[in-house]
């Protein structure tokens, strides 16, 4: 059994192959149950500001099987420690016997971006040049490069609330995409009804933006938060626009962005146009095309799921071995 520490993950992936391997993954049959999301009490009563929660995300498909496990823990940053810790734990189908444990910590930053990217292929306009990214975290600098392998993406603007790390998140983005202009603002509303994209990977409770900012044609992806009582963008955003998810049974069951909305009665579950698994098997069209299409909003909301990490993992194990042998 291999053990395939973050160091590894990191040399073997890069978004062209895995893009692909997830499409691959999301095309043909799986079995994914709904992730299970624990919120934990407080140790020893401590009240604390935010939540801690730990998770478990099985699935299979008929190569491997595998599980991921995290916590996430939004107090350790001030203890000088990391908020997301995770393992991968992949099995061989026809054996059952253990593969390979993997970083899923590494893991799930590529995973993540990959999944808002091949979601991208399918709903943003073919031609978008131009993304806005919300967040200056460790995914971040991932989500930008993501989309910039799957789009012909010229600019890149780069928000958040430190302008230490919004220039720390350019410059990483810079270092690995030199042909692209990366550019940090500080006022988003300058620049958001300009672009094609906007992506957010934040840990915000309330919207980032207004509907009334975004322009006809944009593309909306929502990745940061799995919360019911948060969400990255309004009610009127999810109303207006065309909303894919990377899982209803997950979505539903957990992310704010349309859990509150659905609680106002501005929007229902039946208005989700459908899955990222739908988008891949061509069972629903993504972005329409024509000017009705180039006209549309759409929106893609992802909490995570079992089999994007499972693909992933896989893909890791796989490479691994290669440069092995």
């Amino acid at each position: 059994m291999l053990v395939i520490d973050a160091v590894d993950v990191q040399k073997v992936l890069s978004f062209d192959y895995l893009v692909e391997a997830l499409r691959s993954a999301f095309s043909n049959d799986f079995g994914m149950p709904q992730r299970h999301v624990y919120h934990l009490p407080a140790i020893g009563g401590e009240r604390t500001a935010h939540e801690d929660s730990f998770a478990v995300l099985p699935a299979w498909n008929d190569q491997v099987m595998g599980v991921k496990a995290f916590t996430h823990l939004p107090g350790n940053p001030a203890k000088g420690l990391e908020t997301l810790a995770s393992k991968m734990l992949l099995f061989s189908r026809t054996s059952g016997a253990p593969l390979a444990v993997v970083d899923g910590t590494q893991l799930t930053f590529w995973r993540t971006a990959a999944v808002s990217a091949l979601a991208a292929d399918y709903l943003a306009k073919a031609d978008a040049n131009s993304l806005l990214l919300f967040g200056t975290g460790k995914l971040a600098p991932y989500m930008a490069l993501a989309h910039a392998s799957v789009r012909p993406l010229k600019i890149i603007y780069v928000t958040g609330r430190n302008a230490e790390k919004i220039a720390a998140t350019v410059a990483e983005i810079q270092a690995q995409r030199p042909d692209l202009q990366v550019q940090g603002v500080s006022n988003p509303e300058a620049v958001i009804g300009q672009v094609d994209i906007i992506s957010c990977a934040t840990g915000a409770a309330e919207p980032l933006f207004s509907y009334e900012q975004v322009s006809a044609g944009t593309h909306i992806d929502l990745v940061g938060n799995h919360s019911g009582n948060r969400r990255e963008c309004g009610s009127a955003t999810v109303q207006h626009a065309r909303v894919f998810v990377d899982s209803r049974l997950n979505v539903l069951n957990e992310a704010g962005e349309l859990l509150i909305p659905i609680a106002e009665g501005v929007f229902s579950a039946e208005q989700v146009q459908g899955e990222l698994a739908d988008l891949c098997h061509g069972r629903i069209t993504g972005r329409s095309q024509g000017d009705a299409g180039r006209a549309q909003i759409t929106l893609f909301k992802s909490v995570g799921t079992a089999l994007s990490d499972l693909a992933a993992a896989y893909l890791v194990y796989q490479e691994c071995q290669m440069r092995q042998s």
